[in-house]
Protein backbone atom coordinates (compact mmCIF):
# COMPACT_ATOMS: atom_id res chain seq x y z
CA UNK A 1 0.00 0.00 0.00
CA UNK A 2 1.35 3.42 -0.98
CA UNK A 3 1.64 6.47 1.27
CA UNK A 4 -1.53 8.27 0.09
CA UNK A 5 -3.96 5.46 1.04
CA UNK A 6 -2.23 5.16 4.40
CA UNK A 7 -2.68 8.88 5.09
CA UNK A 8 -6.32 8.79 3.98
CA UNK A 9 -7.16 5.74 6.12
CA UNK A 10 -5.45 7.19 9.19
CA UNK A 11 -7.22 10.54 8.88
CA UNK A 12 -10.62 8.95 8.25
CA UNK A 13 -10.22 6.63 11.23
CA UNK A 14 -8.92 9.28 13.58
CA UNK A 15 -11.74 11.69 12.79
CA UNK A 16 -14.63 9.21 12.71
CA UNK A 17 -13.81 6.60 15.38
CA UNK A 18 -15.26 8.60 18.26
CA UNK A 19 -18.05 10.34 16.39
CA UNK A 20 -21.37 8.47 16.12
CA UNK A 21 -21.08 8.20 12.33
CA UNK A 22 -19.27 4.85 11.90
CA UNK A 23 -15.53 4.70 11.43
CA UNK A 24 -15.70 1.22 9.89
CA UNK A 25 -18.28 2.41 7.37
CA UNK A 26 -16.17 5.41 6.39
CA UNK A 27 -13.08 3.21 6.17
CA UNK A 28 -14.93 0.86 3.84
CA UNK A 29 -15.98 3.82 1.71
CA UNK A 30 -12.39 5.07 1.74
CA UNK A 31 -11.16 1.68 0.53
CA UNK A 32 -13.71 1.77 -2.29
CA UNK A 33 -12.84 5.36 -3.24
CA UNK A 34 -9.18 4.41 -3.36
CA UNK A 35 -9.98 1.63 -5.81
CA UNK A 36 -9.78 -1.21 -3.30
CA UNK A 37 -12.96 -3.14 -4.00
CA UNK A 38 -12.44 -5.73 -1.29
CA UNK A 39 -12.31 -8.62 -3.75
CA UNK A 40 -9.70 -11.33 -3.90
CA UNK A 41 -8.28 -14.09 -1.75
CA UNK A 42 -6.62 -11.79 0.82
CA UNK A 43 -9.20 -8.98 0.75
CA UNK A 44 -10.60 -9.62 4.23
CA UNK A 45 -7.16 -9.96 5.82
CA UNK A 46 -5.81 -6.81 4.14
CA UNK A 47 -8.85 -4.77 5.19
CA UNK A 48 -8.88 -5.96 8.76
CA UNK A 49 -5.12 -5.79 9.34
CA UNK A 50 -4.81 -2.16 8.24
CA UNK A 51 -8.18 -1.05 9.61
CA UNK A 52 -7.40 -2.47 13.04
CA UNK A 53 -4.01 -0.73 12.93
CA UNK A 54 -5.76 2.63 12.86
CA UNK A 55 -8.13 1.41 15.57
CA UNK A 56 -5.11 0.76 17.79
CA UNK A 57 -3.92 4.32 17.22
CA UNK A 58 -7.25 5.68 18.36
CA UNK A 59 -7.19 3.28 21.31
CA UNK A 60 -4.06 5.02 22.56
CA UNK A 61 -5.80 8.37 22.23
CA UNK A 62 -8.69 7.15 24.44
CA UNK A 63 -6.23 5.95 27.07
CA UNK A 64 -4.54 9.33 27.12
CA UNK A 65 -7.69 11.48 27.12
CA UNK A 66 -9.43 9.42 29.83
CA UNK A 67 -6.25 8.80 31.81
CA UNK A 68 -7.94 9.73 35.10
CA UNK A 69 -10.62 7.08 34.58
CA UNK A 70 -7.98 4.57 33.49
CA UNK A 71 -5.94 5.24 36.65
CA UNK A 72 -9.08 4.91 38.77
CA UNK A 73 -9.70 1.48 37.26
CA UNK A 74 -6.09 0.44 37.76
CA UNK A 75 -6.46 1.25 41.44
CA UNK A 76 -9.74 -0.63 41.27
CA UNK A 77 -7.78 -3.81 40.54
CA UNK A 78 -6.22 -3.41 43.97
CA UNK A 79 -9.68 -3.03 45.52
CA UNK A 80 -10.88 -6.17 43.73
CA UNK A 81 -7.89 -8.08 45.11
CA UNK A 82 -9.00 -6.99 48.58
CA UNK A 83 -12.55 -8.18 47.89
CA UNK A 84 -14.04 -4.69 47.56
CA UNK A 85 -16.16 -4.88 44.42
CA UNK A 86 -18.20 -1.77 45.23
CA UNK A 87 -15.34 0.74 45.13
CA UNK A 88 -15.51 3.28 42.31
CA UNK A 89 -12.68 1.78 40.27
CA UNK A 90 -13.71 -1.84 40.71
CA UNK A 91 -17.34 -1.08 39.76
CA UNK A 92 -16.17 0.64 36.59
CA UNK A 93 -14.11 -2.42 35.70
CA UNK A 94 -17.05 -4.78 36.17
CA UNK A 95 -19.41 -2.51 34.21
CA UNK A 96 -17.07 -2.35 31.22
CA UNK A 97 -16.20 -6.05 31.43
CA UNK A 98 -19.83 -7.18 31.50
CA UNK A 99 -20.71 -4.85 28.62
CA UNK A 100 -17.82 -6.20 26.55
CA UNK A 101 -18.65 -9.92 26.69
CA UNK A 102 -21.22 -9.91 23.85
CA UNK A 103 -19.03 -8.07 21.33
CA UNK A 104 -15.98 -10.18 22.19
CA UNK A 105 -17.96 -13.35 21.45
CA UNK A 106 -19.36 -11.87 18.24
CA UNK A 107 -15.97 -10.58 17.17
CA UNK A 108 -14.35 -14.00 17.56
CA UNK A 109 -17.13 -15.56 15.49
CA UNK A 110 -16.65 -13.05 12.67
CA UNK A 111 -12.87 -13.45 12.84
CA UNK A 112 -13.32 -17.16 12.17
CA UNK A 113 -16.02 -16.87 9.49
CA UNK A 114 -14.67 -13.74 7.72
CA UNK A 115 -17.94 -13.06 5.83
CA UNK A 116 -17.23 -11.02 2.68
CA UNK A 117 -20.80 -9.67 2.61
CA UNK A 118 -19.90 -7.42 5.54
CA UNK A 119 -17.62 -5.51 3.17
CA UNK A 120 -20.61 -4.53 1.01
CA UNK A 121 -21.11 -0.79 0.53
CA UNK A 122 -24.89 -1.42 0.31
CA UNK A 123 -24.79 -2.76 3.86
CA UNK A 124 -22.97 0.39 4.96
CA UNK A 125 -25.54 2.61 3.22
CA UNK A 126 -28.51 0.99 4.96
CA UNK A 127 -26.93 0.85 8.41
CA UNK A 128 -25.76 4.46 8.10
CA UNK A 129 -29.32 5.55 7.41
CA UNK A 130 -31.20 3.32 9.87
CA UNK A 131 -28.95 3.93 12.86
CA UNK A 132 -28.84 7.63 12.08
CA UNK A 133 -32.62 7.73 12.52
CA UNK A 134 -32.32 5.77 15.80
CA UNK A 135 -29.72 8.24 17.08
CA UNK A 136 -32.11 11.13 16.37
CA UNK A 137 -34.93 9.40 18.24
CA UNK A 138 -32.71 8.51 21.21
CA UNK A 139 -31.36 12.04 21.50
CA UNK A 140 -34.88 13.30 22.15
CA UNK A 141 -35.19 11.13 25.26
CA UNK A 142 -35.20 12.95 28.62
CA UNK A 143 -32.26 12.56 31.01
CA UNK A 144 -33.43 10.37 33.88
CA UNK A 145 -30.21 8.78 35.15
CA UNK A 146 -27.01 10.11 36.64
CA UNK A 147 -23.46 9.08 35.81
CA UNK A 148 -21.42 6.04 34.87
CA UNK A 149 -20.51 5.58 38.52
CA UNK A 150 -24.17 4.90 39.39
CA UNK A 151 -24.94 2.82 36.29
CA UNK A 152 -26.62 -0.51 36.94
CA UNK A 153 -25.15 -3.77 35.64
CA UNK A 154 -28.39 -4.30 33.73
CA UNK A 155 -27.85 -1.06 31.79
CA UNK A 156 -24.23 -2.02 31.09
CA UNK A 157 -25.32 -5.38 29.65
CA UNK A 158 -27.97 -3.72 27.47
CA UNK A 159 -25.41 -1.29 26.07
CA UNK A 160 -23.02 -4.22 25.54
CA UNK A 161 -25.62 -6.20 23.61
CA UNK A 162 -26.31 -3.19 21.42
CA UNK A 163 -22.58 -2.83 20.80
CA UNK A 164 -22.56 -6.17 18.94
CA UNK A 165 -24.53 -4.49 16.14
CA UNK A 166 -21.41 -2.43 15.46
CA UNK A 167 -19.79 -5.56 14.01
CA UNK A 168 -21.85 -4.64 10.94
CA UNK A 169 -19.98 -1.82 9.12
CA UNK A 170 -21.90 1.44 9.04
CA UNK A 171 -23.60 0.89 12.40
CA UNK A 172 -20.89 2.72 14.38
CA UNK A 173 -19.66 1.28 17.67
CA UNK A 174 -19.61 4.73 19.24
CA UNK A 175 -22.93 5.60 17.65
CA UNK A 176 -24.87 2.54 18.78
CA UNK A 177 -23.52 2.63 22.35
CA UNK A 178 -24.20 6.36 22.67
CA UNK A 179 -27.67 5.76 21.24
CA UNK A 180 -28.25 3.00 23.80
CA UNK A 181 -27.04 5.27 26.60
CA UNK A 182 -29.44 8.02 25.59
CA UNK A 183 -32.35 5.56 25.27
CA UNK A 184 -31.58 4.43 28.84
CA UNK A 185 -31.74 8.02 30.09
CA UNK A 186 -28.07 9.00 30.47
CA UNK A 187 -26.99 12.46 29.37
CA UNK A 188 -24.83 13.00 26.29
CA UNK A 189 -21.54 13.43 28.15
CA UNK A 190 -21.97 10.26 30.21
CA UNK A 191 -23.21 8.29 27.20
CA UNK A 192 -20.12 9.33 25.25
CA UNK A 193 -17.79 8.70 28.20
CA UNK A 194 -19.03 5.15 28.76
CA UNK A 195 -19.00 4.49 25.01
CA UNK A 196 -15.39 5.56 24.58
CA UNK A 197 -14.14 3.70 27.65
CA UNK A 198 -16.04 0.61 26.48
CA UNK A 199 -14.16 0.86 23.21
CA UNK A 200 -10.87 0.24 25.00
CA UNK A 201 -11.72 -3.43 25.49
CA UNK A 202 -13.35 -4.00 22.09
CA UNK A 203 -10.63 -2.23 20.11
CA UNK A 204 -7.86 -3.69 22.26
CA UNK A 205 -9.09 -7.23 21.67
CA UNK A 206 -9.36 -6.75 17.92
CA UNK A 207 -5.93 -5.15 17.88
CA UNK A 208 -4.36 -8.08 19.73
CA UNK A 209 -5.67 -10.50 17.10
CA UNK A 210 -4.31 -8.39 14.25
CA UNK A 211 -0.91 -7.94 15.88
CA UNK A 212 -0.70 -11.73 16.07
CA UNK A 213 -1.47 -11.92 12.34
CA UNK A 214 1.05 -9.16 11.64
CA UNK A 215 3.82 -11.07 13.38
CA UNK A 216 2.90 -14.28 11.57
CA UNK A 217 2.90 -12.47 8.20
CA UNK A 218 6.56 -11.52 8.70
CA UNK A 219 6.22 -8.69 6.17
CA UNK A 220 8.36 -5.62 6.84
CA UNK A 221 6.33 -3.33 4.53
CA UNK A 222 3.04 -4.23 6.20
CA UNK A 223 4.70 -3.64 9.56
CA UNK A 224 5.85 -0.16 8.52
CA UNK A 225 2.38 0.68 7.20
CA UNK A 226 0.89 -0.59 10.45
CA UNK A 227 3.17 1.66 12.54
CA UNK A 228 2.44 4.73 10.41
CA UNK A 229 -1.31 4.16 10.61
CA UNK A 230 -1.16 3.81 14.39
CA UNK A 231 0.79 7.06 14.78
CA UNK A 232 -1.39 9.19 12.51
CA UNK A 233 -4.70 7.89 13.84
CA UNK A 234 -3.53 8.48 17.41
CA UNK A 235 -2.93 12.18 16.74
CA UNK A 236 -6.20 12.77 14.87
CA UNK A 237 -8.16 10.61 17.31
CA UNK A 238 -7.01 12.60 20.32
CA UNK A 239 -8.09 15.84 18.66
CA UNK A 240 -11.47 14.36 17.69
CA UNK A 241 -12.22 13.21 21.25
CA UNK A 242 -11.41 16.61 22.72
CA UNK A 243 -13.56 18.43 20.17
CA UNK A 244 -16.53 16.08 20.52
CA UNK A 245 -16.58 16.10 24.33
CA UNK A 246 -16.44 19.90 24.32
CA UNK A 247 -19.24 19.98 21.73
CA UNK A 248 -21.48 17.75 23.84
CA UNK A 249 -21.24 20.09 26.83
CA UNK A 250 -23.61 22.47 25.04
CA UNK A 251 -24.86 20.78 21.86
CA UNK A 252 -26.70 17.60 20.84
CA UNK A 253 -26.16 14.46 18.73
CA UNK A 254 -28.64 15.72 16.13
CA UNK A 255 -26.08 17.08 13.63
CA UNK A 256 -24.46 13.64 13.54
CA UNK A 257 -27.86 11.99 13.03
CA UNK A 258 -28.68 14.38 10.17
CA UNK A 259 -25.30 13.73 8.57
CA UNK A 260 -25.87 9.98 8.73
CA UNK A 261 -29.34 10.20 7.19
CA UNK A 262 -28.16 12.45 4.35
CA UNK A 263 -25.11 10.26 3.66
CA UNK A 264 -27.15 7.06 3.81
CA UNK A 265 -29.81 8.37 1.41
CA UNK A 266 -27.18 9.71 -0.98
CA UNK A 267 -25.38 6.36 -1.01
CA UNK A 268 -28.61 4.42 -1.61
CA UNK A 269 -29.64 6.72 -4.45
CA UNK A 270 -26.21 6.38 -6.00
CA UNK A 271 -26.06 2.60 -5.63
CA UNK A 272 -29.62 1.62 -6.58
CA UNK A 273 -29.90 4.37 -9.20
CA UNK A 274 -26.80 3.09 -10.96
CA UNK A 275 -24.94 6.39 -10.59
CA UNK A 276 -22.08 4.71 -8.76
CA UNK A 277 -20.83 1.13 -8.81
CA UNK A 278 -18.79 0.00 -5.84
Amino acid sequence: MTLLPILVLALVQGITEFLPISSSGHLLLAHAALGDTGQGENAWQDHMLLDVAVHIGTLFSVLLYFRKDILTMLFGLKDIAKGDVQAKGSRMIFLLAMASVPVIAGGFALHIMQPDWLLSVKIVAWTTLVFGVLLWIADNRPVTKATMETMSYKDAIIIGLMQTLALIPGTSRAGITMTAGRFLGYNRIESARFSLLLGVIAIGGAGALSIKELIEADNIQIGLNFALLVSLSFATGLAAIAIMMKWLERMTFKPFAIYRVILGIAMLIGLYGGFVTL
